[in-house]
């Protein structure tokens, strides 16, 4: 097989719909461009909103924009856990949602540096395999904690079960995790910015020049 083309080379904003998992995404542009294509920083398949994609020699620069802060909008519903942390899970425990000052009360306890356990459904590597693959099968397994920086937790709305957070994390954060902290499971999970970059610049059409992109960072 020929070696991917390094041209056209740049950052890609995607709007990523609800469904296809990030590497659709990535294969499905590396179809139409034929470069080497590649992203920073993973969507879950439930969730939606802005994927950065890397193309052509701009995927050397990777490191550079995985490591960025992420703005999230996401509702849990705070009645119920699920075994992955999303709406995809099976329920594994169901109780009575919190009242607003107990729910402003653990939202307190998560703001600043925090240390969560990685969801059992997630790419992390538990001797060696995926830790998604070993749940798949029904393999349980302890699970890591890992050290988070919440900068932001903003409760926009709450109607008694389902709890609307605006939340801006450090790199490597699982919302999930967050959801599960506070007893629940996230519905809906939208990514509204990656660093400097805007959900609302997302044009899959466009390829920000690799020089233009860093020099907004």
């Amino acid at each position: 097989m020929p070696p991917r083309a390094l041209e056209p080379a740049g950052v890609i904003l995607v709007d990523k719909p609800p469904g296809p998992s990030s590497f659709a995404v990535v294969n499905r542009i590396r179809s139409r461009t034929g470069a080497r294509t590649g992203h920073a920083g993973t969507l879950d398949p439930f969730a939606t909103g802005l994927l950065l994609v890397l193309s052509g020699r701009a995927t050397r620069l990777a490191p550079r924009f995985v490591g960025l802060d992420k703005r999230y909008l996401t509702e849990i519903d705070l009645g119920a856990r699920t075994a992955t942390g999303d709406p995809e899970g099976e329920i594994v425990e169901e109780h009575e949602p919190p009242g607003r000052a107990e729910l402003e009360a653990r939202l307190e306890e998560l703001r600043g540096e925090v240390e969560l356990r990685v969801p059992a459904a997630s790419a992390v590597k538990i001797d060696g395999e995926r830790a998604y693959r070993l749940h798949r099968r029904g393999i349980e397994v302890e699970m890591p904690l890992r050290r988070s920086t919440v900068r932001e937790l903003r409760l926009v709305a709450f109607d008694g079960r389902v709890a609307t957070l605006d939340l801006l994390v450090s790199s490597g954060t699982y919302v999930r995790a967050i959801a599960d902290a506070l007893g629940g499971h996230c519905v809906s999970l939208c990514r509204t910015e990656v660093g400097p970059f805007r959900l609302e610049e997302a044009d899959e059409e466009r390829i920000v020049p690799p020089e233009d992109a860093l020099a907004r960072l």
